[in-house]
């Protein structure tokens, strides 16, 4: 057969347009199947050798993304982790693909902690999970959380909190505030659950403070029993102390577990624990939810969600104002602008409330950094993919790993100048009349499925604790005495060390309670 050559042209084009096809069809190929870059790996012990160093893990991560790039993998014992440092592939995981990266992986201490996950914040993404936190997230808006019963609760233990730093200071001593301040906490979260409090020395309150430092110390740090579960067959110190601790936990929750089971009435919900059976009773007589699986929503999950409301917002909360108090010790001048603001907008007549947050611009700036500059979680719990996916160009298998560094959203140069300076101004406006989010890194609550159920309430008692107490105090340390160390130490809270603060009573309140 012979071609003429006015078909030649045609067929050249033809082939051209096949072998392009082919080359865009090999580059998406290839494209789509791109791996991030990857640390060096070892058999059996995976990347650890590549994580040894002296900084803790945030700020390792952060630090490797000079030589990986923002988005990078690593193997820990045999697990596939992909660690993420931008706001970018974070917001994919968080929310463009929430429901994909929804799983949590099974690790030896937060099954421990959570009873193999019958909690909402480790529990693995199913419909008893979807449920679960479905009832939780309704029976917190039921209780009212915002409501003014909450701020009336909170605003006692401010005002209680106040009281103890004026004895205090009249017999010039400074105060470890840290016990104080989970004491106040603790007393929101109590009466939230369980309609009661503690009063100071109170030894249900002594054994609380205990188990939940024992807790923070050893769950959920990539230990190297969450690496490699066969260790627990072996004599494991933190292991230990992490049973020991939940089982005091465990104690005293299932106590008051009990007694709110046998006075429970369906006519009365007096806190948080009552709209949580009255939500199971309801649940349990609705055939529509019998597809939970096999026990549907046990004693255990509600149990645990107990668990988790009080280790999250607990040690959350009262570890982000101890950071506060330690920056605002560090930096004066913004602690004096906080009180003329608060002198001008609240007065001296009466204590701050929820109503005022839209004329303290400031202060609710002064909070915002604290979460910026110390994120209290600075590696987000890790998520797991449910099935083969992607985060931008990089490929994703089903079960790897993935963690959101949100110390690197938090301190990246290109979205926060100068990020190790403390700057509340930055979440102001122009003209400083209004808050503002300048960057979309800002992430301090988390987003999508697995957001921060307590966010609302957290930002309430931040609020409320510091209004209260700068507009009576100015917060220093004693002549002498070191100034708060900003470091930290890691755990699954970045903790301040211990400090201690003198509370000097402001002149203008003592001028206003001689008027009184």
């Amino acid at each position: 057969m012979c071609l003429s050559t006015s078909t030649m042209p045609f067929l050249w084009c033809l082939c051209a347009l096949v072998l392009l096809s082919l080359a865009v069809l090999l580059w998406t190929s290839r494209r789509t199947s791109l791996e991030p870059p990857y640390l060096p790996s070892l058999p059996v012990i995976g990347s650890l050798l590549s994580l040894m160093g002296p900084h803790p893990p945030h700020v390792l991560f952060k630090e490797l993304q000079a030589k990986y790039g923002a988005t990078y993998s690593l193997k820990l014992g045999s697990h596939k982790v992909i660690m993420v440092n931008h706001h970018t592939h974070a917001k994919e995981v968080l929310l463009k693909k929430g429901k994909v990266f929804a799983g949590r992986p099974r690790m030896v201490t937060t099954d421990v902690l959570t009873r193999n996950g019958k909690d909402i914040a480790f529990g693995d993404y199913s419909a008893t999970w979807r449920f679960h936190r479905r009832i939780v997230h309704g029976a917190l808006c039921m209780f009212g959380e915002g409501s003014t019963s909450l701020e009336n609760i909170i605003c006692a233990e401010a005002q209680s909190l106040c009281t103890l730093l004026s004895e205090t200071s009249a017999v010039g001593l400074s105060l470890d505030l840290s016990p104080e301040l989970t004491r106040a906490v603790t007393n929101v979260i109590c009466t939230l659950c369980f309609h009661s409090s503690y009063s100071r020395g109170d030894p249900e309150f002594e054994a609380m403070l205990h188990y939940s430092q024992g807790i923070v110390d050893t769950v959920a740090k990539d230990s190297l029993v969450d690496i490699f579960p066969w260790l627990q067959m072996f004599p494991n110190k933190d292991l230990r102390l992490l049973k020991h601790c939940v089982s005091i936990r465990d104690q005293l929750l299932q106590k008051k577990y009990d007694e709110h089971k046998r006075d429970y009435s369906d006519h009365v919900q007096r806190d948080l624990v009552d709209a949580l059976l009255r939500a199971k009773r309801n649940a349990e007589n609705n055939t529509a939810e019998l597809s939970l699986g096999p026990g549907g929503l046990s004693d255990d999950h509600l149990l645990m969600t107990v668990g988790d409301i009080f280790g999250a917002g607990v040690e959350t909360t009262t570890t982000v104002l101890k950071w506060a108090v330690a920056y605002l010790i560090h930096h004066p001048q913004v602690q004096k602008r906080i009180q003329e603001e608060l002198d001008q907008k609240v007065g001296l007549e009466r204590a701050p409330q929820l109503m005022d947050r839209g004329s303290l611009p400031y202060l609710e700036a002064t909070i915002r950094e604290v979460l910026r500059i110390r994120p209290v979680a600075p590696l987000f719990i890790p998520h797991v993919a449910l099935s083969d996916t992607s985060i931008g160009d990089f490929s994703v298998m089903k079960g790897t790993r993935v963690v959101i560094n949100l110390w690197s959203l938090h301190h990246d140069p290109k979205e926060w100048p100068n990020p190790d300076s403390f700057e509340p101004a930055r979440f102001l406006n122009s003209d400083a009349s209004g808050l503002s989010i300048p960057s979309p890194s800002y992430l301090p609550f988390g987003a999508g499925l697995r957001v921060c159920l307590g966010e609302a309430l957290a930002k309430m008692e931040l609020f409320l604790f510091l209004s209260t107490v700068l507009q009576r105090f100015t917060l220093a340390v004693r002549p002498g005495d070191p100034l708060p160390n900003l470091e930290g130490k890691f755990g699954v809270v970045l903790q301040p060390a211990k400090y201690f603060v003198s509370a000097l009573p402001r002149p203008c309140w003592d001028r206003q309670k001689s008027l009184n």
